[in-house]
């Protein structure tokens, strides 16, 4: 079981002017994965909110995932990647790559996305994008990744080679 939080970043969403497809489709997805939704929330692009936020999620409720939605773009309003930078331990950069190498080919305009990817302590931390369409394109390909890296960070000493 891999116990699971939503962040989604959005100025919109908080104020109630947009509903949030993202957040509620990365809901559903993790619970059809029989993995555990342990907490949900919607804030505002405010970096310090932000990094408070993944901070509790991280050190206090103690999820093994962490996915973060919207606010990775070139936008000024867009410091998710910068708050994540500040609260990993370490990156995993290749996971930060995959998710662009899948969506480039949807739009070039993927390219431009600066989410991250890492950890904090036990804690698996992943910056998506916003788009819902974006996710359900995104989210099936990075299960098994997904899986195994959370595996691993808790100690799993089996090998990683595929044989």
């Amino acid at each position: 079981m891999i116990k699971c939080a939503v962040l989604v970043l959005s100025d919109k969403g908080s104020r109630g002017e947009r509903e949030d497809l993202s957040g509620k489709y990365l809901v559903e997805f993790l619970k059809d994965q029989g993995w555990e939704v342990s907490a949900y929330d919607l804030l505002p692009d405010e970096k310090p909110l932000i990094i408070e936020k993944l901070i509790d999620l991280c050190d206090n409720l103690k999820v093994d995932l962490l996915l973060t939605s919207g606010g990775t773009g070139v936008h000024p309003r867009d410091v998710t990647p910068e708050a994540t930078k500040e609260i990993l331990e370490r990156e995993i950069p290749g996971i930060a790559e995959f998710i662009r190498y899948l969506s480039f080919p949807k739009t070039p305009l993927s390219a431009l996305s600066r989410g991250l990817a890492g950890i904090r302590g036990g804690t698996l931390v992943i910056n998506l994008p916003g788009s819902p369409k974006a996710l359900q394109e995104i989210m099936p390909h990075l299960r098994e990744l997904i899986s195994h890296a959370v595996s691993k960070i808790k100690g799993e000493p089996s090998e990683c080679a595929r044989t």
